[in-house]
């Protein structure tokens, strides 16, 4: 089977860097119904950024604004699946430096069964680019 490559939407979140808070803000969008396809949170400074790729968007707006979450506009990255095997980030990022375009994060990992997914990102200026080189959906 082929690697699925989607470019999907994301929405970053700002909040405090603080115990729980990543717990708080996942469970208040979880009793919302919002089925995330992603997820990825780090410290930025003295705040945390949280990226959510929801499966549907509108859904979680609503939940976000519930919750009284601030989430900076919709942008985009791609969301890749597929079989695992030796190199396979490898080759993601090889067909993205042919292409003249630089990652700007990528997050990747088995996910068992043989599986594995990633979620990248580049700059906006390249995301038909990349779209294009890795083939997406």
């Amino acid at each position: 089977m082929a690697d699925s490559v989607r470019k999907v939407d994301y929405f970053k979140v700002g909040v405090p860097n603080r115990k729980g808070e990543g717990a708080r803000v996942l469970a208040a969008l979880r009793n919302e119904g919002v089925n995330l396809l992603a997820f990825t949170g780090f410290p930025r400074g003295r705040r945390a950024q949280l990226d959510f790729v929801p499966e549907d968007a509108a859904v979680f707006r609503k939940a976000a604004k519930r919750a009284g979450l601030e989430i900076t506009g919709k942008k985009s990255c791609f969301l890749i699946q597929g079989k695992d095997r030796a190199g396979v980030i490898a080759g993601i990022a090889a067909k993205l430096a042919s292409a003249g375009i630089s990652i700007i994060a990528l997050d990747g990992l088995g996910a068992g069964n043989g599986r594995y997914g990633a979620i990248l990102w580049v700059e906006p200026k390249d995301v038909a680019k990349a779209g294009r080189a890795l083939g997406a959906a």
